[in-house]
């Protein structure tokens, strides 16, 4: 669909006042901006073809107009200026990274929380396949009467021990049964989800097997839900309701519990695609974040680990400077990964 320059112009303009404002944006308002010079009536007459297009949509009974989803899709695709962050903005970013890092998952962590102070967004960190190691085998292997080792075999190879206390008079033969329905009911599902897992599957399990119930979960709490790895990091979730799209109070209710989801967030970050990605509004597969805008970017781990970091907001976005941050960052933290990988 070709629109004219004076319509581009208008277009573009609109978009970058209504992300700074959250207002719709009326033609006088217009008319007085410096790289303007039609008259009001001119933009008046451009901005109803422009709603016609789907591009505006009017707001309520105000004579000014908003962006729509088509409209902020045709911004991103063809209108929007690459923006050149600041050198104290690329500075705060590049030292984080010269600093000497132990912990992927403080990386994963402490990027998510940064990002999301610098932003104002919600951000999202989904860390590498490496975190997504499913349990194949729970062994269960008493050293003493108060103490055992627990052994996970992941589908991977990889083997992981854990020394736990057994809890005081609990029957070896409910270790036993525990450790039978953990293997039946939890083999095949990430480590990740183990916890969530064991709560809604293997608990009542647990409850109906066992002749003491509440020594046999605390086993498996302390034999299987220490330190579990985590592969979704979420930041900033307060900044969303600081937006005055979210003022609405069912509208911040829907969002909330999306947020709550991590089963329903981490599939919208994984990409087959590497780069940066775009999801405006309902391009989104969820249907509560029909008012969102999702910006994804890949970073790499070594070779061939792949992981996501992402900035969620509403659909007034700043995406030029929200695209330049994700881009740096990413960049950055796949150079200090590879670092670190090699290292390790």
């Amino acid at each position: 669909m070709m629109l004219t320059e004076r319509q581009l112009l208008i277009l573009k303009v609109i978009v970058d006042e209504f992300v700074e404002t959250a207002q719709p944006v009326g033609s006088r308002n217009i008319a007085k901006m410096d790289q303007i010079n039609f008259s009001p009536a001119t933009i008046r007459n451009e901005m109803a073809d422009l709603e016609d297009l789907g591009f505006l949509e009017k707001v309520h009974t105000s004579s000014g107009r908003s962006p729509s989803e088509k409209g902020y899709r045709y911004y991103v695709d063809h209108l929007m200026d690459p923006m050149k962050l600041s050198k104290s903005e690329v500075e705060q970013v590049t030292r984080y990274f010269n600093d000497k890092m132990n912990e992927l998952e403080r990386v994963m962590e402490n990027s998510a929380h940064i990002l999301s102070e610098i932003t104002q967004y919600t951000t999202l960190v989904l860390g590498p396949e490496i975190f997504e190691a499913k349990l194949k085998q729970v062994q269960i292997v008493p050293l003493n009467q108060r103490s055992a080792i627990a052994i996970l075999v992941t589908d991977t190879g990889h083997v992981e021990h854990r020394s736990f206390v057994i809890p005081k008079a609990l029957d070896h033969s409910d270790i036993e049964k525990s450790v039978n329905i953990l293997n039946e009911k939890l083999s095949g599902v990430p480590l990740v989800y183990l916890d969530k897992m064991i709560q809604h599957e293997v608990k009542e399990l647990i409850e109906k097997y066992t002749t003491d119930f509440t020594r046999a979960y605390q086993l498996l709490q302390e034999a299987l839900l220490t330190d579990l790895p985590t592969n979704l990091y979420v930041s900033g979730k307060a900044n969303m309701l600081k937006q005055p799209e979210f003022n609405n109070i069912d509208k911040a209710r829907i969002l909330v519990n999306m947020m709550e989801s991590e089963e329903q967030i981490a599939p919208l970050l994984k990409s087959t695609e590497k780069g940066t990605q775009i999801y405006i509004g309902r391009e989104n597969k969820l249907e509560s974040m029909n008012d969102l805008s999702l910006i994804t970017s890949t970073y790499s781990i070594g070779s061939d680990q792949i992981g996501t970091i992402a900035l969620l907001g509403p659909t007034r976005m700043d995406y030029a400077k929200a695209v330049a941050l994700l881009q740096l960052w990413s960049k950055q933290m796949s150079q200090s990964l590879d670092i670190w990988f090699d290292e390790s």
